[in-house]
């Protein structure tokens, strides 16, 4: 198994398995163990990150039942099984206040595009309504923040500058979108030829930022395992 060590002058009390890539080593796709690695590296915690090979599981995780997939954490020394669509684990509910920002704006962009690769090449329906899901995104992105209208400045604001989608700083939405963003941008480009549009200028800032910064670039798996994840689905192979 592959681990990152941070801040390892002492022990880790908090191990991150998450699923291995075809290799059985290297990170493999998963926007949900790479939402959580996120999580924990922007939380500057200390912890290991450990691929698990779902077919030879670690001793740690033998008692889990079959088809359990990962994320999973163990906290001092306790297992614990992160679901899914459990937005908020036990670790990120101690972000400090200013950095949980409020879900204003919630995405149905990964289901739109789920639609769309698994009805390639005839998808032009679903091609639109994924347009449509990142126009809205779009939308969100370039409409200022209320912190950034300056009342007392006779210049208006029209477009936003913020470097994500809560303001400056990464939070706790962005580590959701973010990996979901991140298949999309790849499968979507390798299987049906889609790019994200120049003119979405909000969707490319985000993007552009976010490849900036380590906790998103150093947890993204290589674009070959989120193609490799894609092939059956974009070729309708079972």
């Amino acid at each position: 198994s592959m681990a990152f060590f941070r801040n390892s002058d002492k022990e880790p009390n908090i191990e991150l398995f998450i699923k291995a890539g075809h290799d059985g080593e290297n990170v493999g796709n998963c926007p949900f163990c790479q939402r959580l690695f996120m999580v924990l590296w922007l939380k500057g915690v200390k912890f290991t990150v450990t691929t698990v090979d779902m077919r030879k599981k670690p001793a740690e995780l033998k008692d889990l039942s079959p088809g359990t997939n990962p994320p999973f954490l163990l906290y001092n020394v306790t297992l614990k099984i992160i679901l899914h669509q459990n937005l908020l684990s036990p670790l990120s509910l101690s972000f400090p206040p200013h950095s949980i920002a409020p879900l204003t704006w919630r995405a149905d962009i990964f289901a739109k595009f789920s639609a769309f690769i698994k009805n390639s090449p005839n998808n032009a329906v679903q091609e639109k309504n994924l347009l449509r899901e990142f126009k809205r995104l779009d939308d969100y992105l370039n409409s200022p923040l209320p912190e950034e209208i300056d009342h007392t400045s006779d210049e208006t604001i029209t477009v936003s500058k913020r470097k994500f989608l809560d303001g400056d700083r990464l939070t706790l939405a962005d580590c959701n979108l973010l990996p979901k963003l991140q298949v999309i941008r790849v499968a979507a480009k390798k299987y049906c030829n889609f790019e994200i549009p120049a003119d979405f200028t909000g969707v490319w800032r985000y993007l552009e930022n976010a490849d900036e910064r380590e906790e998103f670039k150093q947890t993204c798996p290589a674009d070959v395992e989120i193609e490799k994840a894609y092939f059956g689905v974009a070729n309708n192979r079972k």
